[in-house]
């Protein structure tokens, strides 16, 4: 069994796929690479058991064979390779690999490619399609907000939902909440499902910039994506995800309106005072000024920044975890940042300013205050 394929090509789609390799695995078929050979194309999956990746290849081949290649050999062979034709020999008794270049011969031997594990098949599922650069916003919107308490396994994945009236992205970790709305994604029949966080790093690497069609279909225990020439399948978490919309506060008086890049990084340099444990830092919000600072006790370190802001409420003092706000600042694009705001133990909520936005797109934002020192 014979193919041959571009170096540069080959390298670029198996590095793709490779997020999906287990590194530690007592099952040694997912060290490698399944090639699956037909006449003119080369399919290539990785897989963990939990998430499987595959991208098809134009090849020069006239026969058809499976075998399972080492996958890390290989990317690093093909990583040395300038732009070149490869030719590949397989022996379909030995798994033996050989692999020609216009300057050398290499061997390795792979693996039956039958005792590689079979993918599962979605039966009627249900499917619904949305441009990639959405998908890509709903999970960089999202990601940094999972949870990574495996107790807790509904909340280490992005929770989906999809209807008539449009789709719902939402992620927490029980300290902070991000809920990503998009009018424009509509379903016929209302869904939802909980998608975990290794998946989704591979599609936000791996979504492309254009305005590529992204297809999902779905069903109780598995998705399946599939955008160019590229297909992710996963396991979804099993379980109930917690009522979000109960934690959002809906009365809140008092709104703050500020520089988003200011704000940021007056945080940031204010936070290295912090103490170390709770990274408390304080607001104090009363006129048109917002007084942020720090301290440590402990080490004598304190810090405080006066900024300008736009404030609609009642004079008001607050604390938030420094990490927890950076995060969410740093996640929101627009020039300006809403923050509302109750009670000093009550959520905030940040927000992107409705004209800063796609009008198609709502964006949200909850942060639980710490107890000031």
């Amino acid at each position: 069994m014979k193919f041959v394929v571009s170096s540069t090509t080959l390298q670029k789609q198996l590095q793709a796929i490779s997020g999906a390799l287990q590194s530690s695995t007592p099952l040694p078929i997912l060290e490698n690479f399944l090639f699956e050979i037909t006449p003119g194309s080369l399919k290539a999956s990785a897989s963990d058991l939990e998430t499987t990746m595959s991208t098809t290849i134009e090849v020069d081949s006239k026969e058809s064979g499976m075998v399972a290649v080492p996958a890390k050999i290989l990317i690093e062979t093909l990583k040395t390779f300038s732009e070149m034709p490869l030719t590949f020999k397989i022996n379909a008794e030995n798994h033996q690999i050989e692999i020609s270049s216009n300057a050398g011969k290499y061997k390795l031997t792979g693996l039956n490619g039958e005792e590689f594990p079979k993918l599962p098949v979605i039966d009627k599922p249900n499917s619904i399609e949305m441009p990639s650069d959405v998908l890509s916003e709903a999970i960089n919107r999202t990601l940094f907000a999972t949870g990574s308490d495996e107790l807790r396994p509904v909340m280490t994945g992005v929770f989906c939902q999809f209807g008539k009236e449009g789709s719902i992205f939402v992620a927490t970790d029980a300290h902070r909440l991000v809920r990503y709305r998009r009018q424009d994604i509509r379903s016929g029949k209302e869904a939802s499902f909980i998608l975990p966080k290794k998946p989704l790093s591979l599609l936000k690497t791996n979504l492309p910039n254009t305005n590529t069609q992204v297809k999902v279909d779905f069903n109780e225990a598995n998705a399946f994506f599939s955008f160019d020439n590229v297909n992710l399948i996963c396991r979804l978490i099993d379980g109930r995800y917690p009522n979000y919309e109960a934690v959002i506060p809906l009365d809140n008086p008092n709104r703050l309106t500020i520089d988003r890049i200011s704000f940021l990084n007056a945080i940031r340099r204010v936070s290295i005072f912090s103490n170390k444990t709770t990274h408390q830092v304080k607001f104090r919000i009363a006129g048109s000024q917002v007084d942020i600072s720090a301290e440590d006790v402990d080490f004598g370190n304190d810090a405080n920044e006066r900024l300008q802001c736009s404030y609609e409420g009642k004079d008001l003092e607050i604390a938030f975890n420094a990490r927890f706000i950076t995060d969410m600042l740093n996640n929101l694009q627009t020039e300006h940042v809403q923050m509302e705001l109750s009670l000093p133990n009550r959520a905030g909520l940040l927000s992107p300013p409705k004209d800063e936005t796609d009008p198609n797109a709502d964006l949200l934002m909850l942060v639980m205050p710490v107890m000031m020192n």
